[in-house]
């Protein structure tokens, strides 16, 4: 009886074999199963002609569920090197990349119909000149409607003004809704939006990328905030349309994703395209990844997961702030979507392209070693690079972390009718409640952390474990009334700077303010309709956004990751602050970027001043190679946490000594608790080990990882390859 070989979404590094007597099997599609008193979904990976398994303990498959694979040879070789690579379970790893609707049974691999709106009987009839002149947003709508139907997601994506304007014709009955198949996912039929000419540096990039069409190379855009780097993708991604090849469009971040979409829409309003991301509904991802695997989709466009995602006609991938640590799943499959964007590439021999004004040291290293094409954007587009300045607050002191030179020159910005942005990377009102009788704080029971003060809500909240309580009315342990908050989030100085100006209309984006659906759209189009005078937010801010009325930054606690033990903390700081400063003067203004420091002299923040990232990226590598950190050495990370430290060190500890007996070409570090030791009530510790030699890291921890799965212990743990975080 044919034999089909299946992954299944269990916490078991094997596959697991079936009959199967349906001609629509294939490698690649849905099958249902019984596995031990359930039935699972898993996914065809190999038809052997044999099992190692007894013939009569092999179960028989209950159904294939597609006609067609959902996943072609291509993907799963991308997916099976990701499972083996990060050492976690293929199938785990299959069904992670599938859309959830389809990991369930009850689900046709078909995608639902896309919901739209076209002009009714009634509509047809009405002239844009019968609109109001001052109605822009509606007459825009109207003429949309005239050259084709709009989709659900189009609408959504123009923003607030368009979804009012098409609630209006709705109610007058000048629209009705339609379905169409999932290949309408295309932008409304506008003529593309004329391309600006580039300049001699950007022109040499678009040669350099399409030079590469059709074949394997990883180019380093480095290209300071401002230099046009966006322009760039958009030429390159014209030649890969051109060719009716699909490209896959990666960044860190969802917010990132409507301002992008918008720019991609306006340039290709005939090119169809996907969005993957977590913001996403379980139809709503099905329906794009339907379309992307189809080839519907000429352009994909999404954060970490969507490097996974079925393209068969891929010809260009593009990774925008490549060095951004969101690019790492942190938990559960810790896999970097950047570094397996340039597998995929390899694996599809097509060009990928790497872009950021501050690349990670582990993709300039490459750059410098040649393994990747380095071409740089020196220069900003229009616009002078921001005037970076340090307040040393060693000198001045400051009132709700407000320094007075900020305040002065938040005034000086507000008097001339120019936008300015106050940057604190902590959000809520203050990072801690404390006492000053007896000393009490405001410490997570769960977390080896504090609970962060949001006063407006009266509540006490853990940024971790997701903790919530009231704020006290007085001291647990004393009783005294006299308790405060200590220190300065997002409210705290939006508070401050409310009445400070209070004529001025401050606006605070942080992860509390954008939780809405759509919130931060709407808030992008009051800050670009200037509406809003003084931005006070989180590194929501920081990336890829355009602002062109905004030329002041101040920026707040940046000293606050000096303190930090990671080795990569002063890398990136420096990205951050470099981002955050990018925000300012993209206009017709020079733009000023003050950080409040008590370190005014560090070489961070001189490189800053300077905008010299060669030179600092160099000296940090010259760092890293004298102190054996990556790039210059391949680390792994055993994590384990149990409910009390003992049990986890003593796991640790046990690990180490199955270590030690592999071979001697890896270092084994000691156990130790991690840094944040104590999360959601578990108690977390941490083993190390590293090897010059990447093969002989991944040779080790494939011995090492099949000793550990037989060890009994109470411990929860799990293997962290190339960890970001520590």
């Amino acid at each position: 009886m044919p034999l089909i070989r299946v992954a299944l979404d269990v916490p078991l590094a094997q596959l697991f074999d079936y009959h199967c007597t349906d001609s629509n099997a294939r490698i690649g599609a849905r099958v249902l199963v019984p596995f031990s008193r359930q039935q699972l979904v898993g996914v065809i990976v190999a038809m052997p002609t044999h099992s190692d398994f007894p013939a009569a303990k092999i179960k028989t498959c209950h159904q294939v569920l597609d006609h067609s694979p959902l996943l072609q040879r291509a993907d799963l070789r991308l997916i099976e090197f990701a499972a083996d690579y990060y050492l976690h379970p293929l199938g785990a790893v299959v069904m992670a990349t599938i859309p959830v609707a389809l990991r369930r049974h009850s689900t046709s691999a078909r995608a639902p119909a896309v919901i739209a709106y076209r002009l009714s009987a009634l509509g047809q009839n009405i002239s844009v000149d019968d609109i109001p002149a001052k109605a822009r947003a509606q007459r825009n709508v109207l003429q949309l409607l005239q050259q084709s139907i709009l989709t659900s997601a189009t609408i959504r994506q123009r923003g607030l003004a368009t979804r009012r304007a098409m609630s209006d014709f709705l109610q007058l009955g000048w629209v009705e809704t339609t379905d169409l198949p999932t290949s309408a996912l295309l932008p409304p039929a506008d003529l593309p939006a004329p391309a600006p000419e580039l300049t001699p540096a950007q022109r040499a990039a678009v040669t350099a990328i399409e030079s590469a069409h059709g074949h394997y190379q990883a180019i380093l855009l480095r290209g300071i905030t401002g230099s046009g780097k966006t322009e760039v993708y958009l030429h390159a991604m014209a030649k890969a349309l051109a060719l009716h090849q699909q490209v896959l469009f990666l960044v860190p971040e969802i917010a990132l994703t409507p301002q992008l979409f918008g720019v991609l829409a306006a340039r290709f309003p005939n090119a169809s395209m996907a969005l993957l991301h977590s913001g996403l509904n379980d139809q709503e991802r099905l329906k794009h990844w339907q379309a992307a695997r189809l080839g519907e989709a000429r352009i994909v466009l999404g954060t970490r997961l969507a490097v996974f995602a079925p393209l068969p006609a891929l010809g260009l991938i593009i990774v925008d702030e490549e060095h951004d640590a969101s690019f790492k799943q942190g938990d559960g499959f810790r896999y970097s979507a950047r570094d397996l964007a340039v597998v995929r590439a390899r694996h599809m021999a097509v060009p990928i392209v790497l872009g950021s004004a501050t690349p990670a040291l582990e993709t300039y290293r490459n750059a410098l070693d040649a393994r990747y094409q380095l071409v740089t954007l020196p220069s900003r587009i229009h616009a002078k690079p921001p005037l970076i300045s340090c307040i040393n607050l060693r000198l001045e002191r400051a009132t709700d972390g407000l320094s007075p030179s900020l305040v002065q020159a938040l005034r000086t910005r507000l008097s001339r009718g120019e936008q300015s942005m106050v940057f604190i990377n902590r959000r809520g009102y203050a990072p801690v409640l404390m006492c000053s009788s007896c000393g009490w704080n405001s410490a997570c029971k769960r977390c080896s952390a504090k609970l962060v003060v949001h006063l407006r809500d009266r509540r006490l909240r853990c940024h971790h474990c997701g903790h919530d309580s009231a704020i006290p009315p007085h001291c647990p342990e004393c009783g005294d009334a006299d308790i405060a908050p200590l220190g300065q989030g997002t409210q705290r100085v939006e508070s401050a700077l409310v009445k400070l100006f209070p004529e001025a209309r401050i606006l605070r984006v942080d992860r509390d303010s954008v939780s809405r659906k759509h919130a931060w759209r709407d808030m992008r189009e009051h800050i670009q309709q200037r509406q809003v005078d003084i931005l006070v937010g989180t590194q929501i801010l920081a990336k890829g956004h355009d602002f062109p009325h905004l030329n002041l930054v101040g920026v707040i606690n940046a000293d606050s990751m000096l303190y930090s033990t990671d080795f990569r903390a002063a890398e990136r700081l420096y990205a951050l602050l470099t981002q955050v400063a990018g925000r300012a003067g993209r206009g017709a203004q020079q733009g000023q970027v003050l950080i409040q420091t008590e370190f005014a002299d560090h070489p961070l923040y001189t490189a800053l001043r300077d905008q010299d990232f060669d030179g600092y990226a160099k000296n940090l590598l010259t760092e890293r190679h004298q102190a054996g950190f990556p790039p210059y050495i391949h680390q792994a990370l055993l994590r384990a946490e149990a409910r009390d430290i003992a049990t986890a060190i003593t796991f640790l500890t046990a690990a180490s000594a199955l270590a030690q007996a592999i071979t001697p070409s890896v270092t084994i570090y000691e156990p130790v608790p991690s840094s944040m030791m104590r999360k959601a009530g578990r108690e977390r510790a941490q083993l190390l080990v590293q090897s010059a030699s990447r093969q002989n890291l991944r040779t080790f921890l494939n011995a090492w990882q099949h000793q550990l799965v037989s060890t009994s212990t109470t411990a929860r743990w799990s293997l962290d390859v190339d960890p970001a975080e520590f």
